[in-house]
C-alpha cells in the first residue's frame, strides 16, 4: 500500500521517468515536422546500438513479431535452419518458424549452459549440400539466462566451410551484454523495446547485413507488412512502419537511444550490467553455499546473460518466495520458464531475477536484501553473506 512496487521480471523492464515523460505527449503531425524529421538520426543510432554499418528496421511489434520478421525474410517454404537452443525461446524460435513453414532442426543444448561451438561445426561439416541455409541462436535466453559465444559460432560456421547465414536472438541481451554485430560476422540480429533499451513493449526490431538482404530477394515467406527493405529504406515516412507510425514510442526511443549512447556511453551500460549480474551471482552463491536446494541454473559464470538470473530454490520454495515478495515487499520476481510444467511440483522450485535496462545498485541490493527478508520469513535454509557477497561484488566492479 506505500511506497513504489517493483517489477524484478526479465521484460518489461523499468522505463525511465524521461522515457514515458518524452512519451506522453498528444499526437503530431505525421506528414511533416518533428517526428518525421528525426527519423535518420534515430535509424542511424539503431545501428549503433547494434555496433553495426548495415541495415535496421522497426516493426509494431514484439519479440515473438520479430522472429516472424526474421522468418518472413530469410526464408522460402521448405527452406531448412538449424537452431541451437539453450532454453525455453531457443525452442520457441523454432515452433514460429517451423509453423511458417520452413524445415527447421533443432540441436537442443539443454537448460543448463551454452552450445558447444564444436558441435556446431561437426553438425555442418555433415551437410555437404549446404541445404541449411540460416543457423539460429539465442543470445541470451531469457527463460534459462543461459548466453552464447556468438562470435565463436561465428568462427565455427567459417571452420566449417558453410555458407550459412547466422540470425540471432537478442532480445534479452541487447543494450545489456556485449554484442558486436559487424565484428562478430552476425548476420541478423532480433531485438525488441522491452528489455534493455528501457522501453514499453511494442516495437520491435531487426538489424541485418547486406547478404541477408540478398538471400531476401530469393524468399517466398515475405509479405508486405513483414517486407524488411521498404523499412530500412524508407522512401516516405510511412514506410518504416507499414503504416502509421507508433508515434509516441518513436519520441521515447530517441530519449532512450540517447540515455544508452550519448550520456552512458554502450560500453559503460555493458560494464554496469556485468557488475549488477554479478551482484545477484555473488548473493545466490552464498545462499547455496552447503545447501543444495538453492543454486544458480548456468553453473559457468561465462555462460551467463549478465541481464536475467535463472534460479532454483527446491520444495515450492521459489513459488513462496514469489508470493511473499509480492505481498510483503512490492517485489514481483519473474516465474520460472521451461523449466518443468505448470502441473509438475517442480514447477515451484524456479524464479528468474531480472536486471536489465534502468537499473542500478540500489535498485539491485534491494531485491536481494527483499529475497533475504523472505527467506527468512519463510524459514527457508540458507547459506550466510549473501547481501555482503553482493555489497562487495558492486564495490570490486564500480571500483575505477
Amino acid at each position: 500500500m506505500s511506497g513504489r512496487t517493483y517489477l524484478a521480471i526479465p521484460g518489461p523492464s523499468v522505463v525511465p521517468e524521461r522515457v514515458l515523460n518524452a512519451m506522453h505527449r498528444a499526437s503530431p503531425n505525421i506528414y511533416e515536422g518533428e517526428v518525421v524529421e528525426m527519423m535518420d538520426g534515430l535509424m542511424a543510432d539503431l545501428r549503433r546500438v547494434a555496433v553495426t554499418r548495415q541495415n535496421a528496421a522497426i516493426y509494431i511489434a514484439n519479440g515473438h513479431g520479430a522472429w516472424e520478421a526474421a522468418s518472413a525474410n530469410l526464408f522460402s517454404r521448405g527452406d531448412k535452419a538449424l537452431l541451437v537452443a539453450t532454453g525455453l525461446f531457443g525452442t520457441g524460435w523454432a515452433s514460429s518458424a517451423i509453423r511458417m513453414g520452413v524445415d527447421v532442426e533443432v540441436m537442443d543444448c539443454g537448460k543448463s549452459g551454452a552450445a558447444n561451438p564444436d558441435l556446431i561445426a561437426e553438425r555442418l561439416q555433415t551437410d555437404i549440400s549446404h541445404n541449411i541455409k540460416v543457423l539460429m541462436v539465442t543470445h541470451v535466453d531469457t527463460a534459462s539466462s543461459a548466453k552464447n559465444d556468438i562470435a565463436a559460432i561465428r568462427r565455427a560456421i567459417d571452420a566449417a566451410g558453410h555458407p550459412a547465414l547466422l540470425a540471432v536472438d537478442a532480445v534479452a541481451s541487447l543494450g545489456c551484454d556485449e554484442l558486436r554485430m559487424d565484428d562478430w560476422g552476425v548476420d541478423v540480429i532480433v531485438g525488441a523495446s522491452q528489455k534493455g533499451l528501457m522501453m514499453p513493449p511494442g516495437l520491435a526490431f531487426l538489424w541485418f547485413s547486406d547478404k541477408a538482404r540478398e538471400r531476401s530477394a530469393e524468399s517466398d515467406l515475405r509479405t508486405p507488412y513483414w517486407d524488411w527493405s521498404p523499412r530500412t529504406d524508407g522512401a516516405e515516412f510511412w514506410h518504416y512502419f507499414g503504416g502509421t507510425a507508433p508515434t509516441q514510442h518513436l519520441f521515447g526511443m530517441r530519449e532512450a537511444l540517447d540515455m544508452i549512447l550519448n550520456e552512458e556511453g554502450l560500453e559503460n551500460v555493458w560494464q554496469r550490467h556485468h557488475t549488477l549480474g554479478r551482484c545477484v551471482w555473488s548473493a545466490l552463491d552464498a545462499w547455496s553455499a552447503g545447501h543444495s536446494h538453492i543454486g544458480l541454473n548456468i553453473a559457468d559464470p561465462s555462460a551467463r546473460g549478465h541481464s536475467v538470473t535463472a534460479a532454483r530454490i527446491g520444495n515450492g520454495g521459489a513459488l513462496k518466495l514469489r508470493r511473499w515478495m509480492e505481498q510483503e515487499a512490492g517485489v514481483t520476481l519473474g516465474i520460472g520458464l521451461g523449466m518443468a510444467l505448470s502441473s509438475e511440483p517442480a514447477y515451484g522450485d524456479f524464479l528468474r531475477i531480472g536486471h536489465m535496462g534502468h537499473v542500478n545498485a540500489h535498485m539491485v541490493l534491494g531485491v536481494l536484501s527483499s529475497i533475504e527478508a523472505g527467506m527468512e520469513s519463510l524459514g527457508i535454509a540458507r547459506g550466510v553473506g549473501a547481501i555482503e557477497a553482493a555489497a562487495k561484488a558492486f564495490s570490486a566492479g564500480a571500483r575505477p
